[in-house]
């Protein structure tokens, strides 16, 4: 990826515009107004008034507001824009963005499709502004316990997630296809990569919805990938699994060379390992403590990603949701979605060939498009 405009000033409060007033939106205000790197200066969404009562709840009445982004922006003097908008907004509202000289911070998923995802990347070289997507589960101080833990166990085998809730949540979920993979599932899927470091190759998935499931379509699913590591990687879960719930991260476990590491999505991991000295030697089993790791420690779930993304733009170094990575965890998906309907193991190389052949054909902005045609294959993209 081409590098990306950091800000002028290393200690000036970063001025952001949010655009997106809904629930998420509400988080987001108080996430903003509690970071004290950050001054909140406006907020954008279609419906002026859903977002000055967002404002006036926070008690930021006088705040303003409108309905375009690069408009409210330029108004207000705003350094970058935080996008919690509905994913088919995502790629109008970051591209109008970046091209008005905004860094972006976006919910997930970053598009609806891969293909969006790669018109972004390209955009966001073309612009030479920063856009990273929140993938806010990566920001838990256990998981970065649990994450360096798993650095100790030497080559890894297999990493499971079983992820069994039941959230009634009514609306347009208990109608949409594939409600669990496309809404919930790639939480799970960044999270892998981010705890071994390696990116999907291939997948095998099963999905299906149980006699007794609220949700319209299939709500429960078994994903197989094969990591470029030669890890394997299984993804089980359930959206109408009561009784016994696992937490909103899942329930993990990691086999390694060296050891096992298991975490249950919220509190501190624990590990066996196998002694160095003789693999005939009994393992020990250990408890991490609430202290095991002191460098994990700082804001967690949105809050750490926007600081993280504060850091970035003071100090250019890239993020790990920087978009060109993002789209892995999105390929993932998307091709977790094709195995189940195809019932077939679906290369990830082959979602995003596709996905950027269709991209170069529908990209209307010529910069962006030289961009995408400078990329002849997934390998070409450059991710992080």
């Amino acid at each position: 990826m081409a590098a990306f405009q950091t800000l002028a000033s290393a200690t000036e409060p970063v001025r952001m515009v949010l655009v997106g007033a809904g629930g998420m939106g509400k988080q987001w205000i108080a996430a903003l107004t509690a970071n004290a790197d950050v001054d909140l200066v406006g907020v954008v969404d279609l419906d002026m008034d859903a977002a000055r009562a967002a404002l006036d709840a926070a008690g930021l009445d006088g705040t303003p507001v409108g309905t375009s982004v690069s408009a409210l922006a330029a108004e207000t003097g705003a350094h970058a824009v935080v996008n919690v908008t509905v994913p088919v907004a995502h790629h109008p509202v970051n591209v109008e963005a970046m091209f008005a000289g905004l860094p972006v911070l976006c919910e997930k998923p970053a598009a609806p499709t891969v293909s969006l995802a790669l018109s972004l990347a390209a955009s966001a070289e073309a612009a030479g502004q920063l856009l990273m997507i929140s993938q806010s589960r990566r920001y838990y101080q256990s998981l970065a316990a649990f994450r360096s833990e798993v650095g100790g166990l030497g080559d890894i085998g297999m990493v499971t997630t079983e992820f069994f809730k039941a959230p009634r949540f009514g609306g347009f979920r208990d109608e949409m296809q594939h409600v669990l993979l496309v809404d919930m599932a790639i939480h799970a899927f960044d999270v892998a990569r981010y705890l071994v470091e390696q990116d999907p190759v291939a997948v095998y998935c099963d999905e299906f919805n149980p006699s007794w499931s609220w949700y319209r379509a299939d709500a429960a699913a078994t994903a197989v990938f094969e990591l470029s590591g030669g890890t394997r990687y299984v993804y089980t879960g359930s959206w109408c699994s009561d009784g016994l719930e696992t937490s909103w991260n899942g329930s993990w476990r990691v086999s390694g060379a060296g050891g096992t590491a298991t975490w249950d999505g919220e509190g501190q991991p624990t590990v066996e390992r196998v002694s160095a000295s003789s693999a005939d030697d009994a393992p020990t089993a250990t408890a991490v403590s609430e202290s095991a790791d002191a460098a994990a420690a700082g804001p967690e779930e949105i809050a750490g990603s926007l600081a993280e993304f504060v850091s970035a733009l003071r100090t250019g170094e890239t993020p790990s949701g920087e978009i060109h990575s993002n789209i892995y965890s999105l390929a993932m998906v998307e091709a977790a979605v094709t195995s189940a309907e195809t019932h077939q193991r679906v290369l990830i190389d082959d979602v995003i060939t596709a996905a950027l052949a269709d991209a170069k054909a529908n990209e209307r902005n010529d910069a962006v498009r030289a961009i995408l045609e400078g990329w002849e294959s997934p390998a070409a993209i450059g991710k992080r």
